[in-house]
């Protein structure tokens, strides 16, 4: 019988199978342990029913990805959600976030909460930089104003919320599904960062084949695990521009005949995104050098 792994708890593995959407309390082969593979929420997968005991899984489909912290897999869609106020989005680590989704080869959704907050020169500011590269939800967490653009954007996906505590993406899984019962985490005053209040990593059924993760304080990814040169294909208005310079192997940092550089003189390429594109250069070359 094959279904989805919608929750693991303390070794048991909650596994829903169609068509009737029951679920198993599952236990995992001793096998996967041995091949060093550990069970994760999003994972499809073959079970065994048992009369006297629980069901036991038997395999695991191959997987579009997987993430360590947390542990999920087969993610098809991210949806980035950052906040114009309690925090006020910084740009550096919005693009890490957006890179990282790159990286995971899935959809990018980029979610701005808080809108009633924002001014109407912030609102114009984000869409001058990221409108032509990803869609963009406006978010009202206090109204719902935007929630249903979201979820016709995520329809029949395997979406995950992700972003830095205090955006607001427990109020958006609410929004999404009221069923959830995410606990919403109160502002510190002190901070302006949010409390983590997700005990464990989940997924919901959201119906027309859209399934949600909720993930316990998904604040950050694991770092970039890329080669520089990888890097420029992380940033969609760049990566436009491969093979267009007048070295084959351009950095896009200080040759001359760079058409990336050219292209944020002129402005078609925010000069925001390229600073954050230098910085994530430097770290990873900084990397690779402590590496070896």
């Amino acid at each position: 019988m094959k279904g989805i792994i919608i929750k693991g708890i303390g070794g048991f593995y909650y596994v829903k199978t169609p068509p009737e959407g029951t679920v198993h309390q599952c236990k995992a082969r001793g096998v996967f342990k041995k091949q060093g593979i550990t069970p994760m929420v999003g994972d499809d997968v073959e079970i065994e029913l048992s009369e006297n005991s629980d069901a036991v899984i038997t395999d695991i489909f191959p997987r579009r990805n997987h993430f360590i912290r947390p542990p999920i897999s087969n993610v098809d869609c991210f949806c980035v959600i950052f906040s114009f106020k309690d925090p006020e989005p910084n740009r550096a680590v919005m693009d890490k976030f957006l890179v990282m989704a790159e990286a995971s080869n899935t959809d990018v959704v980029l979610c701005m909460n808080k809108v009633d907050l924002a001014k109407a020169e912030e609102i114009q500011n984000i869409q001058n930089v990221y409108g032509s590269i990803y869609p963009i939800v406006y978010i009202c967490g206090r109204t719902g104003e935007g929630i249903d653009i979201l979820k016709d954007l995520i329809k029949g996906s395997k979406a995950a919320l992700a972003g830095p505590s205090g955006v607001g993406k427990s109020t958006i899984l609410n929004l999404l599904l009221p069923e959830a019962g995410a606990e919403i985490g109160e502002i510190s005053k002190k901070t302006s960062r949010g409390k983590h209040t997700t005990r464990h990593v989940e997924i919901f059924d959201a119906g027309d084949r859209t399934f949600i993760f909720d993930t316990p304080g998904f604040t950050s990814f694991d770092v970039l695990d890329a080669e520089p040169e990888d890097l420029q294909h992380l940033y969609p208005e760049m990566a436009n521009l491969i093979g267009k310079c007048r070295f084959d192997d351009c950095t896009h940092m200080e040759e001359p005949g760079c058409s990336v550089r050219e292209a944020v003189e002129r402005g078609a390429i925010s000069e925001s995104r390229y600073a954050s594109y230098r910085e994530q250069m430097e770290e990873l070359k900084l990397r690779l050098k402590n590496k070896y």
